[in-house]
């Protein structure tokens, strides 16, 4: 059986003295988009933070095509090929958006890849082409996220996290980022999607897990999980 692009094995992490996660396992199969899906405070954005060497866990292990990566900084994680979109998109607002992709590529030196990557992120987000020269704070909701899922891309991931894409977004707009997000997938990166619309999520998705206070109550193939009558009361908003 091949090994999955990245393993976490009975994660817990702390906040202070509250438990954020209690022994949480999951896989990411290479090439696959997985799913988190969960209330607010359920735990999701920091199994993340977590993998990303933001937030260190007291016990459990997260391992990348097999090598441990929870003592790694940050910076290490994303030269290994992790690297995450955050939740409420943290680019920065007066830089333009040009400098901000830049700054997506901070850790590499290949000039002339890192120059097909940026051609490669104006075809998926022709918007920011248009605007190269824009102040990235002066963008709406929409092509902020855009701005922040094509900085992620700048670091070529091999794995991406992405935090809330949909969050504060118009319906037009959001079904645009899932379409990319499909796109993204099959271009042949492998995503780790963290998001509260839990429909939404499971159809762009190919394996859920589902948290609840901190702790793994289901998982499964994605269209199984959507059709289970739990998850269809407690976040689709259906009655059994």
């Amino acid at each position: 059986m091949t090994s999955p692009l990245l393993e976490i094995k009975n994660l817990s992490v702390l906040y202070d003295s509250v438990q954020a996660l209690r022994d949480v396992s999951l896989q990411v199969p290479k090439g696959s988009v997985v799913c988190l899906i969960g209330a607010n405070g359920a735990g999701k954005s920091t199994v993340l933070r977590a993998i990303s060497g933001i937030k260190k866990p007291v016990s459990g292990q997260i391992l990348f095509k097999g090598q441990s990566i929870d003592e790694l900084r940050p910076e290490e994680i994303v030269r290994l090929g992790v690297v995450q979109s955050p939740e409420g998109r943290g680019i920065f607002p007066n830089l333009t958006i040009a400098e901000n992709l830049d700054l997506g590529a901070y850790v590499r030196h290949d000039q002339a890849e890192i120059k097909k990557d940026l051609e490669k992120v104006y075809v998926l987000f022709p918007r920011l082409k248009e605007r190269v020269k824009q102040l990235a704070g002066t963008l709406s909701g929409g092509e902020q996220q855009m701005l922040a899922m094509g900085r992620a891309l700048m670091a070529r991931p091999e794995l991406l996290l992405l935090d809330e894409p949909s969050l504060g977004l118009a319906p037009q707009v959001i079904e645009l980022i899932f379409e990319t997000v499909a796109k993204i997938n099959r271009e042949g990166t492998t995503i780790l999607l963290v998001e509260q619309n839990a429909q939404l999520a499971l159809e762009a998705s190919h394996y859920a897990y589902v948290l609840e206070t901190g702790s793994t109550i289901l998982e499964g193939e994605a269209s199984k999980v959507l059709n289970d009558p739990r998850v269809k009361e407690a976040y689709l908003g259906e009655t059994a």
